[in-house]
């Protein structure tokens, strides 16, 4: 059964203050996923001693990765991350509009691959949102548009997951999920899902939506001494799979190809 992470890195510095790519990259080996999506990683930066985060997180999981940078200052790069074992593409990567009187605010970006399972397509979007609510209602509203979640592309099996720095009351969620689905509402059980700050989750403020052809096991954010150290959000992992009518329809048009 196929196995995504969501999981804010905070540039791989801990709570201990540390910096350590691998300790990041043991909380999620020891989750043994398919696709991770990861934010808050340094690429090539001073302050974090010019270390490829997103390559070498890659590298020690075995896995593709594509990256995206949010921020670019001459050769040093801020951004998000998808990895996976699955047979991929990048399909494309942009930024998200900014609020148009605070230029000065973090830029921030979405970054979409889509992943081979079992013969089937299945895209899979990456982001992280700003702070401001009026610019987190225009990313969101953007994500939800004809460039993003709208694209013909997105008419079959799609995964929108990341940091949405809003919880489940927001317009944020509300505008998002008028397009997908909330995935830890589809669980068959109820598992912890807060993530933020990472010692002490109270908030649900990291995301997994899916399309109505996903179907999800399992929803939780782990919570053990390494996932309360390594980083200031826990990851959150689902359990999914593809409804029959995909796998029959993925399997029929595989049989045709091969006639």
């Amino acid at each position: 059964m196929p196995r995504i992470v969501t999981y804010n890195v905070h540039r791989c510095v801990g709570n201990d203050r540390q910096l350590d790519v691998s300790r990041v990259a043991d909380v999620l080996a020891a989750l043994r996923p398919d696709i991770v999506a990861l934010q808050e990683l340094d690429v090539g930066r001073a302050r974090t001693r010019h270390i490829d985060q997103a390559h070498e997180i890659a590298r020690q999981l075995d896995m593709a990765c594509h990256f995206h940078a949010a921020l670019k200052v001459e050769e040093e790069l801020y951004g998000d991350a998808i990895l996976t074992t699955f047979p991929e593409k990048l399909i494309q990567v942009g930024p998200l509009p900014g609020h148009p009187r605070l230029p000065a605010l973090e830029p921030r970006g979405a970054l979409w691959v889509e992943v081979e399972i079992e013969g089937a397509p299945v895209q899979i979007i990456n982001t992280h949102l700003g702070l401001v609510p009026r610019e987190q209602q225009m990313q969101a509203s953007f994500l939800a548009g004809p460039s993003w979640l709208e694209h013909p592309r997105c008419k079959g099996p799609t995964i929108l997951l990341g940091d949405f720095n809003a919880t489940g009351t927001s317009i944020v969620y509300r505008t998002l999920t008028a397009r997908l689905e909330a995935a830890r509402l589809l669980a068959p059980k109820r598992s912890p899902t807060s993530t933020f700050p990472s010692q002490l989750p109270v908030l649900r403020i990291d995301h997994l939506f899916v399309s109505r052809e996903i179907v999800v096991q399992d929803v939780f954010a782990p919570y053990d001494p390494l996932t309360r150290l390594a980083s200031d959000h826990l990851p959150l992992v689902m359990d999914f799979d593809l409804t029959p009518e995909i796998k029959t329809s993925a399997e029929a048009a595989r049989e045709t190809a091969e006639a």
